[in-house]
């Protein structure tokens, strides 16, 4: 009997692919869960992350269902691809819940976020605000001698060019409704 030649770090073709399944590389993830639309199921996910000392960048939770009393938390977070696996294995086993799915690998979805956002400015500075919202398609929602108030939505990067360009120009402050988001097609 031979001995098999196998190189360590083979292809991941191979039967015997010996290369590290775990990754240091932080990644962004969409979860949607499906969940009962009850008292204190919001905070037993959000004590998962907390619990277990894991971040959320964006969180949005509605109502979707009446007649089923379900309710849909829509959670941006940033994880290894280890520490995004546990958080939706976790998220799968709290009782209220009915479905876990993570929009940013079962293919494309739709993300928007909604922003308010206050600008104060005079003369020419009022002006560029004036443009730069209409290059953006941000909406005046509000409008006073002193100030404005604009209404984006988009992709949460947009609104993050908005409210950069928005800084030197008065930016007040700003208001976000947080990532909603559907998988795309069927």
């Amino acid at each position: 009997m031979s001995a098999l030649n196998i190189k360590k770090g083979s292809t991941k073709h191979s039967a015997y692919n010996l290369r590290p399944s775990f990754s240091d590389v932080q990644e962004t993830h969409t979860i949607a869960v499906l969940v009962e639309n009850e008292p204190g199921v919001l905070a037993r996910v959000i004590g998962l992350f907390s619990g277990r000392g894991y971040n959320i960048d964006s969180l949005t939770v509605a109502e979707v269902d009446h007649q089923g009393h379900l309710s849909r938390i829509t959670i941006v977070t940033t994880g290894t691809p280890q520490v995004i696996e546990q958080i939706k294995a976790q998220l799968g086993r709290i009782v209220p819940v009915h479905d876990v799915h993570d929009l940013t690998v079962e293919g494309p979805s739709v993300e928007r976020e909604l922003a308010l956002i206050k600008v104060a400015g005079q003369g020419e500075k009022r002006v560029e605000a004036l443009r730069l919202a209409d290059i953006f398609r941000a909406q005046v929602v509000d409008s006073t001698l002193e100030s404005f108030v604009f209404q984006l939505t988009g992709p949460s990067d947009k609104i993050d060019a908005f409210a950069d360009l928005m800084r030197p120009l008065g930016l007040i402050e700003i208001a976000r409704t947080g990532v909603a988001a559907l998988a795309r097609g069927a």
